[in-house]
């Protein structure tokens, strides 16, 4: 795997983060990877306003996994790291498509588990999974995130999150506890 190098967005990286989090999940680029949802939903998965409001936020963080190229740093994947008492949220995953499989979502998700542990002291990650994503709730289970058996409902109605195509859809609650670091332990 290429070196990847670590940062966070600005605001400047806001149409290049929406491309890739569109190209991970919705229309025909994402059939390339299999993180797909464009089987169970059709429109956006987020747009630029979006990504902007996110940025903007001063509780979330768009962690940015770029690797070298001819033509300079390349934008490789992406996740949300939103501040939450006493855990960070995880969103907004994305790895380019015809690079899935090959480590960059583990590297994406160690470094952010790492922020949330290091840098935030935070001892717990969660995230919501659409439920009928079960080889992705398998992903994230080999790396020790649990189902909590919370679920949360699926914005129907509102576009900025997609057209489903099936009436039902959820999200499923995954966490994973955090051990501390012998690093960000010592005095």
């Amino acid at each position: 795997m290429p070196t990847l190098h670590f940062r966070f967005a600005d605001e400047s990286d806001a149409s290049a983060i929406a491309d890739l989090v569109e190209s991970g999940y919705r229309g025909e680029r994402s059939r390339a990877g299999w993180t797909t949802e464009a089987d169970l939903l059709d429109g956006q998965r987020i747009d630029v306003a979006g990504v902007l409001a996110v940025i903007r936020d001063p509780a979330s963080r768009v962690l940015l996994a770029e690797r070298d190229s001819e033509v300079g740093a390349e934008l490789v994947g992406c996740a949300q790291l939103e501040r939450k008492p006493g855990y960070v949220y995880f969103g907004m995953f994305s790895v380019r498509p015809g690079l899935q499989n090959g480590g960059l979502g583990r590297a994406v998700l160690a470094e952010a588990e790492r922020i949330a542990r290091e840098a935030w002291a935070l001892r717990e990650v969660r995230m919501s999974v659409i439920t009928q994503r079960g080889e992705l709730i398998a992903w994230y289970e080999r790396r020790g995130y649990t189902r909590t058996g919370e679920y949360l409902p699926f914005p129907y109605g509102d576009e900025r999150f997609g057209k489903p195509r099936r009436e039902d859809l959820r999200f499923e609650v995954l966490r994973k506890r955090l051990v501390p670091s012998m690093a960000s332990d010592a005095p």
